[in-house]
């Protein structure tokens, strides 16, 4: 008497199929979405500003003490003294130098390049590392550190059923996702995926949602 042979398992796909022959190298393929979520009307919402203590704080002194040396020299002359000697030696430099020379030029471009830096820094707001977040109410403002919305982002992913790693960046104005499926059809993870990190991004109760990037691949496996 003989035992009937076992039913195959049931595949994810609704079909059947037994388990025959070595496991073989996969492919890579992978499956992106690219959307951006509604921003919820809460009022002008802006940057959080960088106070920036220590560069004001360093030009500060450094144009302080300029000022106040070459202001304390030309009252000496003024006064029918002799200028000091830092004074009478740049002077007979600069009689000297030309303009088109190569030194004076390189001065003249760095001190530019300068001047440019602190026109940036004095009109932007920095702390690109906060995310505004809505609040509701006048006068009240929260922030939300983007390695920590990148952390909410990457549990609500692995949540999702297929999904075996998850690595998410957070920037300002999009937010991309790289996720490994080793079951279920890339397809429906990637669905999954969307519905599930716009439930999280909404959720994170930002003044500017970000765009989202949902890419999904295959990981290899490797021969046995």
């Amino acid at each position: 008497m003989t035992e009937p042979e076992p039913e195959a398992e049931p595949k994810a796909d609704g079909g059947s199929s037994k388990a025959t022959g070595p496991v073989t190298e996969m492919d890579q393929s992978s499956s992106a979405a690219d959307y951006r979520p509604a921003a919820a009307d809460d009022g002008p919402t802006g940057r959080f500003w960088s106070g920036r203590r220590t560069p004001a704080a360093l030009v500060a002194v450094v144009v302080l003490g300029a000022a106040g040396l070459l202001l304390y020299d030309v009252a000496a002359v003024r006064a029918d003294r002799p200028a000091m000697q830092w004074r009478r030696s740049l002077a007979d430099h600069l009689a000297e130098w030309r303009l088109d020379e190569v030194g004076v030029l390189a001065v003249s471009a760095a001190v530019a390049l300068l001047g440019l830096v602190l026109v940036a820094v004095a009109l932007t707001p920095g702390l690109r590392a906060l995310l505004t977040m809505r609040t509701g109410r006048a006068g009240v403002r929260a922030a939300l550190d983007r390695e920590a919305a990148a952390l909410v982002l990457r549990d609500r992913a692995m949540e999702v059923s297929g999904v075996q790693s998850v690595r998410v960046k957070m920037r300002r104005s999009k937010a991309s996702v790289r996720a490994r499926s080793h079951f279920r059809p890339l397809d429906e993870v990637r669905a999954d995926l969307d519905t599930a990190l716009g439930a999280g991004l909404k959720e994170l109760g930002l003044a500017r949602p970000p765009a989202l990037a949902v890419q999904v691949g295959r990981p290899s496996a490797r021969k046995k």
